[in-house]
């Protein structure tokens, strides 16, 4: 929906809040609980991507951060300090991180192109392409090689997050698991990338192993 002006999506904020009430007079009531996700969702910024369209959740199912690219970098406050929140306090019980297809952020990122300022965000997209230029460069179709960095980048990501902290110790006492999607546009499916997070644990942790 293309909004005329911001006095508009007041109104339409009204016309929700009916809604809700007339389907369930106690909605806002129920909805004012303390919040207890089990999923917490890392994705794009995108405004194509709507989380909660996708996994056709209500609000209170699922605890949402979303940056350029769906990235984890080790040294970004902000991610970390979601991730912290979403599996110490909220308990969630998986962690997802989504990319999608036609994602501005790769595209930028698989060019040599300058992006200004962020060029340092790209900088994590290109650090993906570099530990998979072989693969990459053997696809011949920009678009087919975009989406498979696509796909790359989620699961180096889903890495990431292993090599944190809090993700190792959640994975430790065994309350915690860690998925890698691909949200494709053109059907609107969502593409389970099967990130095996038992086998990528025994891989990587005895070098990012912090947790004793």
């Amino acid at each position: 929906m293309a909004y005329k002006n911001i006095k508009e999506i007041f109104e339409y904020n009204q016309v929700w809040i009916e809604e809700q009430l007339k389907n369930d007079p106690d909605y806002f009531f129920k909805l004012s609980k303390r919040q207890t996700p089990k999923y917490l969702f890392i994705g794009c910024s995108d405004s194509r991507v709507s989380t909660e369209a996708l996994m056709y959740a209500k609000p209170g199912d699922v605890f949402i951060h979303r940056n350029i690219a769906n990235v984890i970098p080790s040294n970004d406050l902000n991610v970390l300090s979601v991730v912290n929140y979403a599996v110490n306090h909220i308990k969630v019980k998986h962690i997802v991180v989504c990319g999608h297809y036609g994602c501005g952020g790769v595209k930028t990122a698989i060019t040599a192109t300058d992006a200004g300022i962020l060029n340092p965000w790209m900088g994590y997209i290109r650090d993906v392409y570099r530990l998979h230029k072989k693969e990459l460069n053997a696809i011949k179709s920009l678009e087919k090689r975009t989406d498979r960095l696509v796909e790359l980048n989620v699961l180096e990501q889903c890495i990431n997050l292993v090599k944190t902290r809090d993700v190792q110790q959640a994975l430790l006492e065994k309350r915690i698991e860690i998925h890698g999607w691909v949200f494709d546009m053109r059907t609107g499916k969502l593409i389970d990338l099967e990130f095996n997070t038992k086998k990528v644990a025994k891989e990587v942790l005895d070098i990012y192993n912090i947790v004793k």
